[in-house]
């Protein structure tokens, strides 16, 4: 049985919080085996001295949370350990990004996700319908992602097709895989309209180096 898994993140809320958000949803079929990626994985972890931890892209970044007693360096070897395995791994990938201010109310921000949503999978209809079961990873952080996701999906593909679960990011290497192209893919945004702070430009350099060096190679995965 052909199984697709669909693995999803997202910067920012629908609130008042941020100015911005985005929903990433990475693609991954089943029968393509990363157990070899996740063991190098821990392999690089361990020959680097570094205490093995689930990702978060925006705490690594600025030390917060599970980072916070780390130094930089540590961080940094972190960081550039796991965006190498992200890289080497299989897998597809698609984001959405918001102005809310656009958005006069978190109705018209759905419906335009849903769409959005819908209109990736049915110019790539032909690889959603080559699976026979898709089964999506989200831990439904928001409310209005939840019914945007299960309606675009559920009207462009069977629903019998569709098996939904939840996930802790911590627990699957993909979801923190999502985290990190949806950390990259807003980074990208911050840079190209000057938002980006001491902390982006401390990390990644300036936008030619985050540009060739992150950007470049997580945009090769990028679905139509």
């Amino acid at each position: 049985m052909n199984e697709l898994s669909i693995f999803i993140d997202e910067s920012g809320d629908v609130g008042s919080g941020s100015e911005r958000y985005l929903v990433t949803l990475v693609f991954h079929n089943q029968a393509v085996d990363i157990y070899e990626n996740i063991e190098r994985y821990g392999q690089s972890i361990r020959n680097a001295g570094l205490a093995k931890t689930a990702f978060h892209f925006t705490p690594i970044i600025r030390g917060h949370d599970q980072y916070s007693l780390m130094d930089y360096r540590t961080r940094r070897k972190l960081f550039t350990t796991f965006a190498i395995f992200a890289e080497k791994i299989d897998f597809k990938y698609g984001t959405f990004a918001y102005l809310k201010r656009e958005f006069p109310t978190q109705e018209t921000l759905e419906s335009k996700i849903r769409r959005d949503i819908n209109l990736t999978i049915r110019n790539n209809l032909e690889f959603f319908q080559s699976f026979d079961t898709i089964k999506i990873y989200y831990d439904n952080g928001q409310k209005i992602v939840t019914r945007a996701i299960h309606g675009a999906i559920e009207s462009t593909i069977s629903k019998e097709a569709i098996v939904y679960r939840d996930v802790s990011p911590a627990s699957h290497y993909l979801s923190q895989v999502a985290d990190y192209v949806c950390g990259i893919e807003l980074t990208a945004i911050r840079y190209q309209t000057h938002t980006a702070g001491n902390t982006e430009e401390r990390f990644f350099g300036e936008w030619v180096n985050f540009k060739k060096n992150y950007l470049k190679k997580i945009r090769k995965k990028r679905i139509n």
